[in-house]
């Protein structure tokens, strides 16, 4: 989740970014800032949210198709690159374009 004005914006990691790069991740709906530290259930039984990292980000870059963004967790650090796959509108991938670091 990356806080953008009231809302935010949510991709669905498939796999951790620990597990290297790159990897694919749905665009799911942006969410109340109130969700930012929710960490359980899905409504409906659709999965669990965990959280994978906290920390800040800065928005480098974006347009309809990609978010350029430099992550400054506690476990990730560096630029990363969140594409939209063509013709998807769900379906992202996220790649590393900086350097990263991982203490997990």
């Amino acid at each position: 989740m990356l806080e953008q004005a009231d809302a935010l914006a949510t991709w669905q990691l498939l796999t951790p970014p620990t597990a290297g790069f790159p990897i694919e991740c749905i665009r799911i709906k942006d969410h109340r800032k109130a969700y930012l530290d929710y960490q359980g259930p899905v409504s409906g039984g659709r999965g669990v949210v965990s959280r994978v990292d906290r920390g800040g980000f800065q928005l480098l870059g974006v347009d309809d198709h990609s978010w350029m963004i430099h992550l400054s967790g506690e476990k990730i650090i560096g630029e990363f690159g969140l594409t939209r796959l063509d013709g998807s509108q769900t379906r992202w991938t996220m790649t590393r374009i900086g350097v990263m670091r991982s203490d997990s």
